[in-house]
């Protein structure tokens, strides 16, 4: 017959329970992170909107070094969630492509930052 054996111990200690400004672990705050921001060229698009009123298609396209496609779909993506708008206009003959940073875009890019700065306070306090 053979004897059950005891539940062998951990050999390693559990980590510590990380508990940044707000009350939520940092594994909590890790994943309440706004995905759609989280993005580097959506995260500099929508930062370059918070600190210009609007910026045309062709300044950020500059500003952030990316391709005309590659502005595009990070645009639309932003669009479509109502953080940026886009207005399409004429100057003359030209067409011009401005976007703006909307309310709601302002306020995920300020709940991103504080998820942010808990996560670095977490990492801190370790």
């Amino acid at each position: 017959m053979v004897a059950k054996s005891q539940a062998a111990e951990p050999s390693e200690k559990t980590p510590p329970v990380l508990q940044p400004a707000g009350g939520h672990s940092a594994k909590e705050t890790g994943s309440n992170l706004d995905r759609l921001i989280h993005e580097r060229t959506r995260l500099a698009l929508v930062s370059a909107l918070a600190v210009n009123t609007t910026l045309s298609f062709n300044d950020l396209k500059s500003l952030l070094q990316v391709s005309d496609g590659n502005l595009s779909a990070h645009a639309r993506k932003l669009e479509d969630a109502g953080y940026i708008a886009c207005s399409k206009s004429f100057d003359g003959r030209l067409p011009r492509t401005e976007y703006r940073l909307t309310e709601s875009g302002r306020t995920a890019l300020q709940k991103y930052i504080a998820h942010m700065e808990a996560l670095i306070l977490a990492m801190k306090n370790i």
